[in-house]
């Protein structure tokens, strides 16, 4: 059972740095979708497109998979054969609850890809040759030092004809577009029931933590790592999800 994110509606003396913990996984999808537009859009569709780039007998990332919501989707769509998915995630608590929805998600249908889930930090995993890989809102989380070296990790996992998706909250180089589009999440955020401390309090839990880029810096950090092509497919106000082409 999933219980309504009021985490940050109480005042705190101290907003300590976000982490994903038990508070947060006990709320998350109540969180994420009423915080990232366009959210369900975008996993939904993430399978959608993987099924046109999996290769059988190859593995399918889901990196940063927190609850399994892209696992899902990759499960319900791609049907190569002796493909499996592996879903990793450096939270203990976000890793168990994940197992525990894929599991009911095997009793729902039949036929499921394989999944293994991993509890590890993505920076410091071996990749095996993989047809598909999603970096979906987890490459903001990790330190921009870091990004490029992973980002040619993964391209060099990446089969010929195989796919990056990468989805990520933007920010704009043009002062005037990141202010609007700023201010239209947050009147997201209020639509969705948000009071202002929320919003206040849970932007200071994420300054530290996580750090968004540019679409130009996206593209061309992944086009230094090797791919040959940068496609955005999406974009709702200032979260976006792009296709990298090796």
């Amino acid at each position: 059972m999933n219980d309504p994110d009021r985490i940050y509606s109480t005042p705190q003396p101290q907003v300590s740095d976000f982490v994903f913990n038990e508070d947060v996984v006990r709320v998350f999808p109540d969180m994420i979708k009423r915080s990232v537009p366009g959210y369900p859009t975008i996993v939904e569709n993430i399978g959608v497109l993987a099924a046109q780039f999996a290769q059988p007998h190859s593995c399918l990332y889901d990196l940063g998979s927190s609850l399994g919501a892209v696992t899902q989707a990759l499960r319900r769509h791609v049907k190569s054969e002796g493909c499996r998915v592996v879903a990793v995630d450096n939270s203990a608590a976000m890793v168990t609850r994940c197992r525990e929805y894929l599991h009911g998600q095997d009793s729902m249908f039949q036929e499921l890809l394989p999944v293994d889930v991993v509890e590890a930090d993505i920076l410091a995993l071996e990749f095996q040759p993989a047809s598909l890989i999603a970096l979906n809102f987890t490459l903001q989380f990790i330190a921009p030092d870091q990004r490029p070296a992973l980002l040619g990790r993964l391209r060099r996992a990446l089969l010929p004809g195989g796919a990056l998706i990468l989805s990520e909250k933007l920010r704009f180089e043009e002062a005037e577009e990141h202010r609007l589009l700023t201010d239209l999440h947050i009147a997201f955020k209020r639509a969705n029931g948000y009071s202002e401390l929320e919003i206040a309090q849970k932007r200071s839990a994420l300054e530290n933590v996580m750090r968004p880029d540019s679409l130009e810096v996206h593209r061309e950090r992944l086009l230094d790592a090797g791919f040959r092509q940068v496609v955005p497919w999406f974009q709702c106000l200032n979260f976006a999800s792009l296709i990298a082409l090796p």
